[in-house]
This record gives structure tokens, sequence and C-alpha cells, in this order.
């Protein structure tokens, strides 16, 4: 049972709003990209009223600016505070909004009452009540956010090509995070949440993470939260930028993590735990942490409406928009190891694009090997936008199936990023740095780089179900630390490329792709992966000139590296690498040989720095 305390309003930090106009409370900073709080007295109802106020009270409101408008729904907020007073009751209705445009915007409500209503798109439907009809006006300032704050950046979109872009920015976003523990949320510092199945406990503490809490970082109901949060931190700190979580897996593997009222209910949720789900997911926007939020598992995507986009899931669905789709770096999973059938998969697409107003770009996730099965059906279609893929120990198919699916999603008109957000067989996944004596070589090898290789847009990890700090028991990020360190190296340096520009051009180079991978803007930028250093020449004679070269260490980061500095550095060691390669029309071109550690890999970038002739 709940505690009820009684609501305190408080004012927010400066630089924010807290303005109470009627019947209605306008709270957040007024600027670009942040979550902007409505909320509206309205019936006094509870979570288990007869009447049930998520299904029969609908809250749409309507933003206008310029000549733009945006439906964004509302849902029922209880007390308008229940993340810290676990109310269950209360006459609060709240929206969130994330204004995408400095200036004035205008809105105006509809609030109405009827049978299922919540799922119902037709505007008429049911009777208008309380609220319906408030309108008002809000001065959106531009966004003062720097560093890794996505409220600096921009919404992550779709912009039609192999790459999601920051709209604020237009940088490039190359993910890289776990995968692990997909019950990220089964956390016992939030409400009602427990094991419901009592030979399946994986909740939470996270107390490794209690002690990267820091001073000023948010919690919940007179302290909660701190293990989660600082997991959060750490996982900031170590520059990753994405984690992979369920927001349900009922009958699923954890059976831990719920949003509504019990785990049998499917029609009422709880709305201080997702309060409180809010706190986190709103940490993590302003750490520069992404939400893959993977909205079911294999194990239950049949469960609501048998499959179906029946009232259960349109319910659920919408629940989730409501209360997260305004945050800016955030993707739509449709469930981990897909099977629901090809119609159902493009009505829940269909539905994320005519119910979120902020387009954020929808993902599928399946099986290895039953890739062309699932996303064969989805190319070019018109509401669906990239590729979840899960890969087992066959390691090889990570670069040929990447490349396949730019490819021919860009011949149907709407080419898909590609991100690997399972590798491994299901026991091993990940290892943990104190385990693997070659684990972590093998996925930077075969996995990491090569996916990036091939035009992906990079990897989330698994953690395997035999090891400790597994897919459902870890609760310590530090467990893979060394390997987040090789994880930030790629996404830095690959990230630092015009990658847009760039292609697949392995036949540049003597050798097989069984050493290495070239991406290349021709005339422009090459880049070679040699996952096992072979003397190696490229074929840049279409585009003479004199290059740069430099050589990067995916192993620990050094770099870039040329050989004048190494033989600074190192004056006993014999170093034979070149700075520059002067490229004539009728020669082939030597790389030369890495600075050191031969039978390794390393990445090595040239750049064009003075065009040459053709003619000669």
């Amino acid at each position: 049972m709940k505690i009820r305390f009684s609501l305190l309003l408080l004012g927010l930090a400066i630089g924010s709003a807290c303005v109470l106009r009627g019947e209605y409370r306008v709270e957040g900073e007024l600027k670009k990209w942040h979550r902007v709080a409505l909320t509206f007295d309205g019936p006094e109802t509870s979570e288990s009223a007869a009447l049930n106020p998520f299904l029969n009270y609908r809250l749409w409101v309507t933003f206008r600016h310029e000549e733009r408008s945006m439906r964004v729904p509302g849902f029922y907020a209880a007390d308008g505070d229940a993340g810290q007073t676990g109310a269950e009751s209360g006459n609060k209705w709240r929206v969130y909004f994330s204004p995408d445009a400095a200036g004035e915007w205008t809105f105006e409500t509809s609030f109405r009452r009827g049978d299922a209503i919540a799922i119902s798109d037709d505007p008429s439907a049911g009777r208008p009540v309380s609220f319906d009809g408030e309108s008002g006006s809000l001065r959106i300032a531009e966004t003062d956010k720097t560093a890794l704050d996505f409220r600096g950046k921009g919404r992550l979109d779709y912009v039609g090509d192999r790459y999601l872009r920051f709209a604020e920015t237009n940088e490039i976003f190359l993910k890289a995070g776990p995968d692990s523990p997909e019950n990220f949320l089964a956390f016992t510092d939030f409400d009602e949440t427990y094991s419901h199945n009592p030979r399946k406990q994986f909740s939470k503490d996270w107390a490794p993470h209690v002690a990267d809490w820091e001073e000023g970082d948010p919690t919940w109901r007179e302290g909660k939260g701190k293990g989660i949060i600082g997991a959060v931190n750490y996982l900031s700190s170590k520059g990753m930028n994405v984690v992979y979580f369920l927001t349900q897996n009922i009958i699923g593997d954890g059976q831990d993590v719920w949003p509504y009222t019990d785990y049998d209910e499917r029609f009422r949720f709880d709305c201080s735990k997702l309060d409180q789900w809010e706190i986190v997911f709103d940490h993590m926007t302003r750490k520069g942490i992404a939400l893959n939020v993977v909205t079911q598992e294999r194990e239950n995507d049949q469960l609501h409406d048998e499959g179906e986009l029946g009232p259960e899931r349109k319910l659920y669905y919408r629940e989730l928009i409501a209360r997260f789709a305004h945050h800016p770096a955030l993707f739509w999973n449709l469930g981990e190891e897909n099977t629901n059938t090809i119609e159902q998969i493009k009505d829940f697409c269909d539905y994320f694009a005519a119910n979120d107003p902020y387009n954020h770009p929808k993902a599928l996730h399946t099986v290895p090997y039953a890739w062309d099965i699932a996303y064969k059906p989805m190319l070019g279609y018109p509401t669906f936008e990239m590729l979840s893929v899960q890969t087992r120990d066959d390691y090889s198919v990570i670069y040929p199936q990447t490349v396949k699916w730019i490819e021919q999603s860009r011949a149907h008109g709407r080419e898909w990023p590609v991100f690997i957000d399972e590798v491994g067989v299901a026991w091993q996944g990940l290892e943990p740095d104190e385990q693997q004596p070659n684990n972590q070589g093998i996925m930077r090898k075969l996995a990491l780089y090569p996916s990036m290789m091939a035009g992906g847009s990079g990897v989330e990890w698994y953690f395997g179900y035999e090891k400790p700090h597994s897919d459902l028991t870890c609760q310590d990020w530090r467990s893979r630390d060394q390997f987040w360190d090789i994880a930030r190296y790629s996404i830095e340096v690959m990230g630092s490329l015009p990658l847009a520009e760039m292609h697949p051009r392995n036949p540049l180079l003597s050798v097989t792709t069984d050493y290495a991978y070239c991406l290349a803007a021709e005339g422009d930028v090459y880049a070679v992966y040699f996952k096992d250093w072979r003397d190696t020449t490229i074929d840049l004679r279409e585009h003479p000139g004199k290059y740069e070269v430099r050589w990067f260490n995916p192993r620990t980061g050094e770099g870039p590296l040329t050989g004048s500095e190494l033989r600074e550095r190192h004056p006993r060691r014999r170093v034979a690498s070149i700075d520059e390669i002067v490229v004539e029309s009728d020669h082939l071109s030597r790389l030369g040989p890495a600075p050191y550690d031969h039978h390794d890999d390393w990445l090595v970038i040239l750049r064009r720095t003075e065009v040459g002739d053709r003619s000669r």
C-alpha cells in the first residue's frame, strides 16, 4: 500500500517556471527542447476509480507555432507529485511538451470523457468536461544547454539516411552502451517494484553505484533512488550514450518490470512509479544517455490483445508516449526477438507514428538468421525507421548484414540506420573485465569496428546469462569498465569522420576482409580498419595528391599517431610508419607498417591535403 502525503507545491530551480494561471500551472524551463509541464485541475479520481481515469478520459493539448501544430497526449497525474508522495488519487491532469522552436506557442486543450475514449482517434468522441477548451500561450527561449545534455543537441531524428541526427546540432549519433540488464527498471526504490515470480529474484538496489550519486542529483520519497541515479552518472562518465531496457517483462525472463498498478492489470497505471521512472529518464537526458525503450520481449509479445493492436496495447503505447515521448533522444523498440506478424508490426508502427507528436524512430529487434523474414517486408515502409540486429557467435555476419540492409533499404527509398543490439551466444555475450582473456578483443575486432566500417550506427552490449553481472542480475556496470573505454574510443574516432559521405570500399585494398575493411569518401578521407595488420596497398590513383596518414590504436585509444612523433617519443624503437603519402595516377600507395604491435588491430585514417594532377 502506498503512503499518501498532502501535496506541497514547490517552486522549481532558478531559470525555470512555476506559474499558476487559472485552472492550470506551467512548470519547467521555457526553452527549446526542454520539458515543459502543463498541469490542469480536473475531476477528482484515483487509479482504482470505477470510472477508469486512464481509459475513460482523454486529454489532448494542441500546441501551435506559426503555421505548425502538434497534438500532444496527456495523462492522469494523481496529486501532481506522486513520485514524491506515493499518491494514488487526486485531481491533476498533465501534459509534457518539448518545443522544437523558440518564440511564442499557443495551446488549446481537448479534455473529454467517454467509454474507452483514450484509445479513440475520433476528436468528437465522448463529451467535453472540466477544463476542455482551456487555452494559453508560452514564450519559449533558445536552449542554453551544452556538453552532454541532449537538451542542447535537440531531438534525435530519422532524416532518411543511415544515421540518426540531432536536430539542433545536426551531429550524427553513434551509439555505445549496455544492452544489459534488460530489467534496468527492476529497481526496488521504485514504488511497487518486486519480483513477481519467487523463483526469479532479479530485483536490484544498484548498491554498487550509490557512491556515484552526487550532491544535487535527484532522489524521491526522502532520499530513494541514489543507486540507479549513480549508475547513470557512472555510465555517462565513461562516455556511453545509450541504455537498452524493457518497460514491461510480465511473463517474461525477469517478471519484475511493469507500468501497471498490478502484475495482472492492463488498463490502470501506477502514477507514482511512472513519475519515478521519469525522474530517472530526465536525469539520463541531462547526462547524455539515450533511451532505447524496448516495449516487450519474445516471451510476452502476445500478452496484449494476443499480439494484435487492440485496446490493451493501444492504451499501453499511449501511456508510454504521453509520459516519455518528450525526451529528445529516444527510440521505440517494438520488441526483443520479436515474433509478431508483419501486419501487426506495421500496425504498431502506424500507431506510434499517429500518436507520437515527436515522431521518434521505431526499431525492430529479431532473432539471429530471421532477418530476411522480419526485415524484407518492412523495406520502404513509411512509418518504420531502423534495425536492431541480434547476432550469435557467428560474428562474420555482422559486416555483410549491415551492408546488405543499408543498401537494400536505400534501394527502396528509405535508408535505414542499422544498430547491433545483442552480440554473442546467450550464455556468454560481453564478459566481465575480470573474467575474459580474449572475449573483449573478439568483440572489438569482429563486432564493434566491422559494424561501423560497414556504415552501421553503433552497438549495445549484451551480458551472457552464465556470467557474473548477467543480463538479468547485473547492477554494477563497472564489471565491464575497461570495455566502456574501448567503446568510447570507437565512437570518438569514427564520429570525427564525415560518415554520411563515406561508403564501404574494400576493393581499394590489396588484402581481403579477412584482414581489413575500408570506408571512404573517395578523394577526401579514407578509414582502414585492420583486424590483424598486414602490409597493404590502397588504390588512390583516381584521386592523386598528398594525403596525411594517422594511426589510431583501438585497444588503448592512443592516437592520432605519426611516425615522426613515435620516433621522437621512443628514440630507441625502430619506427617505420609514414606520415604522408604522395599519390601519382600510375602507382598504388603503400600504407606502411603499423606503429607497433604488428599482429594486432589498428585503424588508419588518410585525409587528402593537396589535390594532385591526374595527367601525370
